[in-house]
């Protein structure tokens, strides 16, 4: 095999895998999935962002990171355990790294502390689901 040979193939299959993933990307969206960028470890750095798609499944809001092939959502955030602990526009960094006109929270999910960059838009729809759970069966919880 040539040299060239081997360059088209490599070429090829980029090509193809860019293809797979704009097309999950555009299959995730049309069936009601919202732009929105997630942070598993805050920092100041505004580095660590991830590109992703969101989508509301009863309880939980799945999210799909875009460059990722796995069939299934790479984070589930559960309603009933999510807190917003903080909501701050976002700084000089981070703005390349998430839609334009971002609003950035910083939520707790039990243990874990996460970051997501959604548009205004994409955030009042959030809210809306996050205020409509359920009332908590809890017995100290009124």
């Amino acid at each position: 095999m040539e040299i060239g040979q081997i360059v088209g193939l490599v070429l090829l299959a980029g090509v193809l895998v860019i293809s797979a993933l704009a097309f999950r990307r555009l299959r995730l969206v049309r069936q009601g999935g919202v732009d929105v960028a997630l942070r598993s470890s805050p920092n100041d750095t505004g580095r660590g962002w991830h590109q992703g798609v969101g989508r509301y499944r009863g309880d939980g809001f799945a999210w799909f990171r875009l460059s990722s092939l796995r069939s299934g959502p790479d984070r589930v955030l559960d309603r009933e355990q999510l807190q917003i602990v903080e909501r701050r526009g976002p700084t000089v960094p981070e703005s390349y790294a998430m839609p334009s006109g971002s609003v950035v929270l910083r939520c707790r999910t039990g243990v874990d502390e996460l970051e997501l960059a959604m548009r205004q838009d994409t955030l009042t729809g959030f809210l809306s689901w996050l205020e409509s759970a359920p009332p908590s069966t809890n017995p100290w919880a009124s």
